[in-house]
């Protein structure tokens, strides 16, 4: 592993156990991995792609969790499932093509009003509702335009897929939990294959924190299932705003520049 010693190695570990814990839940876990791999030396490419080993094992060992409860609809869910992972690849083929700056603005306003839906609707419940769309319609959309985010940039594609199976699809939350595991991991996994293929993923700290990660959504994934709206909804609003608030106070962020040049132009 390099120069990166012991102490450090166990300090991934940690919070990747946490992360698995969160991303089981709500999602958002690389708010927490990806600072500390770039604490740890990598740089921001290494980082992302890294992340990426740690993410898919979460997400799988919760969608195992889930699937073993019944909670997640075979049938129907593989189809969103190949869906996510083929998007997944074109958007991280396109990443180079596509405006980066364009994405920034947008993701924060978005994960913004995910948190406010989550925290303010009444049809948030463990129960589903009626679905406003057909499988095969949702299907062509969600999983591909979410997918293909996921791909080119990823944070909050976790939120944005529990979004859409409770608005589009009905599920109660802990089926839509269930489901956006199974969906993300897809996600994850193909933009993984196209990291692994240009040689920038750190295996060895991935596997590390994939380990800690694997145990940290398995704890996770039981806690969702026994105490389902109670956590999920307040864990999602916490960490869609969270989320939003990394971005925005990125250096690089659209916002964040734009703010500083109107302050600097009125003082």
């Amino acid at each position: 592993m390099g120069e990166i010693g012991f102490d450090m190695i166990a300090a991934l570990a940690a919070v990747s156990f946490l992360a698995g814990f969160v991303d089981s839940i709500a999602g958002g876990g690389g708010l927490l991995t990806v600072p500390a791999l770039l604490l740890a030396g990598l740089d921001p490419a290494q980082a992302i792609a890294t992340n990426k080993v740690q993410g898919s094992v979460a997400a799988a060992s919760a969608t195992y969790t889930f699937g073993r409860k019944g909670l997640i609809e075979w049938k129907k869910a593989w189809g969103f499932t190949l869906v996510a992972f083929l998007s997944s690849i074109a958007g991280a083929l396109c990443v180079r093509f596509l405006p980066r700056s364009a994405l920034e603005v947008l993701i924060p306003l978005l994960l913004i009003a995910i948190a406010l839906y989550f925290a303010f609707s009444r049809k948030v419940k463990d129960e589903d509702a009626h679905a406003r769309m057909t499988t095969l319609a949702f299907g062509l959309t969600a999983p591909v335009a979410i997918g293909f985010y996921d791909g080119i940039f990823g944070p909050g594609a976790g939120s944005f897929y529990m979004l859409a199976f409770v608005t589009l699809l009905g599920y109660g939350v802990v089926r839509a939990t269930a489901h956006t595991k199974l969906v993300n991991f897809a996600s994850n996994f193909g933009s993984l294959l196209l990291y692994a293929a240009t040689g920038t993923v750190v295996w060895s700290l991935g596997f590390v924190m994939a380990g800690a990660s694997l145990l940290g959504a398995q704890l996770g994934s039981r806690v969702a299932m026994r105490l389902g709206s109670r956590i999920i909804r307040p864990l999602l609003v916490l960490v869609s705003s969270l989320m939003a608030l990394r971005l925005l106070l990125d250096p690089a962020n659209p916002w964040r520049q734009g703010l500083q040049r109107a302050v600097s132009m009125l003082f």
